[in-house]
């Protein structure tokens, strides 16, 4: 399964990146906003740090809009994959798009029907929102559980990737249903590497080598 971040922040990007299991990064509006940058500066940064994809949104609602923002995001790197959220003017803008070879990433899902049409308009990736569904009582891994399985059912090529996540636990949900991809917020992929035996063996280990003679 592939790891992408969930951020616009340049600190955790490099840091991430410097991990060397960096496969790709989600942005959105809400995130962009939290960064000190010209927001074209920021994306191009984003671009030139990572290795993969680089999901930027769209803020159009209309889909000659959405199609024309998405063109003049796509022209600021190479590896800049559209957002656009699904509804129909989305769905018309994903349809062009892709017959464009634009990858647009179709954001904001939140059942397994909207999956599909998103990818049969061509959408490179799906994005099911989990956190946010289990938020409102729902429990949005099985979402995750039924868009795998459609997409598999027809040898769709659209990879989904897993956000909203809250916890480790939602990566490794993710991971054992067969999901593509899962985005993950910086405090969680740092949660991912850690695990308090594996802190208390490394202390034990430091302490016993010190009443080790070297002589």
């Amino acid at each position: 399964m592939k790891l992408f971040l969930d951020t616009a922040n340049l600190q955790e990007i490099r840091e991430v990146v410097s991990w060397g299991i960096l496969d790709g990064v989600t942005t959105n509006p809400t995130l962009c906003s939290r960064e000190n940058l010209p927001f074209e500066d920021l994306v191009r940064e984003i671009c030139h740090l990572v290795p993969g994809p680089v999901s930027v949104e769209c803020v159009s609602t209309r889909a000659e809009d959405l199609v024309q923002e998405a063109r003049k995001l796509c022209q600021l790197a190479p590896n800049v994959v559209v957002k656009i959220p699904v509804n129909i003017e989305g769905l018309k803008a994903t349809k062009i798009l892709s017959a464009e070879g634009i990858k647009v990433n179709m954001t904001l899902i939140f059942s397994p029907s909207q999956a599909l049409l998103a990818a049969k308009a061509g959408a490179a990736f799906v994005s099911p929102f989990i956190g946010r569904l289990d938020d409102v009582s729902h429990h949005g891994m099985e979402l995750v559980e039924q868009i795998v399985a459609i997409f598999e059912n027809y040898n769709l090529e659209t990879e989904v990737i897993v956000a909203s996540v809250r916890h480790p636990g939602h990566v490794v949900e993710a991971a054992l249903i067969g999901a593509h991809i899962a985005t993950v917020p910086y405090s969680v992929m740092e949660k991912l590497v850690k695990h308090p035996l594996t802190d208390i063996g490394i202390e034990r280990f430091l302490q016993d080598w010190k009443k080790v003679s070297l002589k």
